[in-house]
């Protein structure tokens, strides 16, 4: 890019926001304050149309506005170094992510049982002690808690 200032629509356009999220990734602290023409309008630097795109591949990757603040944040230099806070961070993303991905092969799995099992009727196959879904479990503890 250039080093042409650009206004608010242009900024969204190339970086495939709309320009209510440029606002509000702006009130949020995720971009600097933009210079105002003579007319009242936003200019700002093409740098921010990288940051967007940083911003919202972050988001992609499962980071939060928040965590990707931040992020931002911590990628200022301090002592003449990046922080070093993203290996970190991206390290924990990486857990949490193969945790969601673990509990939704467990879901799989048994929605995959409850499929081969030939379960047509929410209550019934609750009833039943050959239904795989997990409800199962609660409907005869509720029975044996009925029974003392």
């Amino acid at each position: 890019m250039t080093g042409k200032w650009l206004r608010t629509g242009e900024v969204a356009e190339a970086a495939g926001v709309n320009a209510q999220t440029l606002r509000y990734y702006h009130r949020r602290g995720l971009l600097q304050e933009p210079q105002r023409s003579n007319g009242g309008h936003r200019l700002y630097p093409p740098e921010t149309v990288i940051a967007l795109r940083v911003i919202k591949a972050a988001q992609r990757l499962g980071f939060t506005l928040e965590e990707v603040a931040d992020l931002v944040e911590a990628g200022g230099h301090r002592h003449g170094r990046p922080d070093s806070g993203l290996r970190a961070r991206a390290a924990a993303k990486l857990a949490e992510v193969e945790q969601k991905i673990a509990d939704l092969q467990t879901i799989r799995e048994t929605l995959l049982q409850a499929v081969e099992a030939g379960c047509d009727d929410l209550v019934a196959c609750a009833a039943s002690s050959c239904c795989p879904l997990p409800f199962a479990e609660l409907v005869e503890g509720a029975r044996r808690a009925d029974v003392k």
